[in-house]
């Protein structure tokens, strides 16, 4: 893959790194050569990103042509609005105090030259605003309010570097270069698709089992990926890839969240993409658009401080209490009588003003329909835990206890309430991957929940389809990258 560092004017770039070719903004622009490239990673150091500038049309023209720019047009737009600079960089609260709460002033600004500064003691805080926000060149400036605030983030023009930091810029730069995947040097040649798939080491239940993991990069490297597991700490590398398959449990208030949300907003293909993370974790969303859907559900409410004293006559005794972020089980408890619901929801309500009760549906199993754009891609029953009314006991004393047994099935003995009804909630979503849990009751069939995030386990999930399912994944995946560069070329 090319690496392309785009200038107003090639003395604002007259320095040599290896495999990155320097061009003029108007080369760029208008010459077909440039057009016609394949595969790029465009480095804009145009002086301006102003909107409709030159710099501007790089990034723009760029991203239509299939490349990948950095800073792509996303970010451009993210660095004007400063509500969107705290909003993003709340996290970063702590490190912003700690960083700069030794010094004096009541005001300071922070160059960062391709993710670095002039100063080690200002790095760590320099790394984690450039993952935020991903252009070569940025000047943030910190303003004193009873504690450092980030007042604004902005791009610095190439011919404003000071000229006794441009030993330390050509030094950083040569580093990040030769530091990141850019050139595809690990790829082969017969890799064209460059995967990442996000997951957590150290995650005791993660959607995928190591050896299921295993498989998605054997079937990818069969496809022409070039496959690579990422963590949370790889989130400044996501421009490198064409899509970010999230194998590890998904939540908003999390990093899987905000690699889903840039990752996306890149260009890149995600699964889970965002919106699907948004839908799929919050249990209120779900009953409301279930509901509104006429897709059965087990007898809802949603329960809030007004309503709470009516849950016992709705719902009876016991009953099932939903945290709205629930996943796996937990975060889902049974009230077994009247004192126990009013201990739970005194507990549940102080961190959410609304959760979800339902009907207590007690099944020797639950369904779990496997589904991707739009169509069913396995099935299989998970029995509940020994002694336990859910999948999953988080209290069981021994291994054994924790989880049920799980049987796959093939879809002609799937009955077809069950597939009907997991098609419609899951279209209901979006067209990525799901995993729709239902209820069957004296022939009807019940959701209880969508999951973005589903369980894909080497010796579980993949019984019928074995090495299959992993290509069927892999090759939606693909597809999804092809359709994205001819809707890229379509509109050039």
């Amino acid at each position: 893959m090319r690496k392309i560092v785009v200038v107003d004017y090639p003395k604002d770039w007259d320095v040599a790194i290896e495999d990155v070719e320097v061009v003029d903004v108007q080369t760029y622009l208008t010459d077909t050569a440039y057009t016609d490239i394949k595969n790029a990673r465009i480095f804009n150091l145009c002086r301006s990103y102003r909107y409709q500038s030159a710099g501007y049309y790089v990034s723009l023209l760029a991203e239509a042509r299939g490349h990948k720019p950095i800073p792509s047009v996303a970010t451009m737009q993210d660095l004007k609005s400063p509500t969107i600079v705290r909003a993003i960089t709340v996290e970063l609260n702590e490190l912003i105090q700690k960083t700069l709460g030794s010094l004096r002033s009541k005001s300071f600004t922070l160059s960062i030259y391709f993710g670095q500064n002039v100063a080690k003691k200002y790095e760590k805080l320099c790394k984690h605003l450039h993952d935020l926000f991903q252009a070569p060149l940025l000047r943030a400036q910190f303003v004193y309010k009873d504690e450092w605030v980030l007042q604004s983030i902005s791009a610095i023009p190439i011919n404003d570097v000071p000229e006794h930091h441009w030993r330390y810029l050509l030094r950083y730069a040569k580093s990040y270069f030769a530091r990141h995947r850019f050139s595809g040097a690990k790829i082969g040649r017969n890799k064209i698709y460059d995967l990442a798939i996000l997951v957590d080491p150290d995650e005791k239940e993660p959607p995928s089992n190591k050896k299921a993991l295993q498989h998605f990069v054997e079937a990818g490297e069969g496809m022409g990926f070039y496959v690579e597991m990422i963590t949370k700490d790889d989130y400044r590398r996501l421009p490198e890839f064409d899509a970010l398959f999230i194998r590890e449990t998904t939540s908003v208030n999390h990093h899987t969240y905000k690699f889903a949300r840039k990752a996306y907003a890149d260009g890149l293909v995600v699964i889970d993409d965002p919106i699907s993370i948004l839908r799929c974790t919050n249990k209120v969303y779900l009953a409301e658009l279930l509901t509104k859907a006429k897709v059965p559900i087990p007898k809802t409410m949603i329960i809030h401080k007004d309503n709470r004293e009516l849950v016992e006559q709705e719902l009876g005794i016991p009953c099932v209490l939903k945290k709205p972020d629930s996943s796996f089980s937990q975060g889902v408890v049974k009230a077994k009588d009247s004192a126990g619901l009013q201990r739970e929801l005194d507990e549940m309500l102080v961190d959410s003003e609304l959760i979800i009760g339902q009907e207590f549906t007690p099944t020797d199993f639950d369904w779990r329909i496997g589904i991707m754009d739009k169509q069913p891609l396995y099935a299989c029953k998970y029995y509940m835990a020994k002694g336990h009314w859910q999948i999953y006991n988080w209290n069981g004393k021994k291994k054994n206890d924790t989880e049920g047994d799980h049987e796959t099935v093939p879809f002609e003995e799937v009955p077809f309430v069950v597939l009907h009804t997991a098609i419609k909630a899951a279209n209901l979503i979006g067209n990525g991957l799901y995993g729709v849990d239902i209820k069957e009751i004296d022939g009807k069939a019940y959701v209880i929940e969508v999951n973005d995030n589903p369980s894909i386990d080497a010796g579980c999930e993949d019984q019928i389809l074995k090495k299959e399912l992993y290509t069927a994944i892999l090759k939606s995946i693909k597809k999804r990258i092809d359709d994205n560069k001819n809707v890229r070329t379509d509109e050039y």
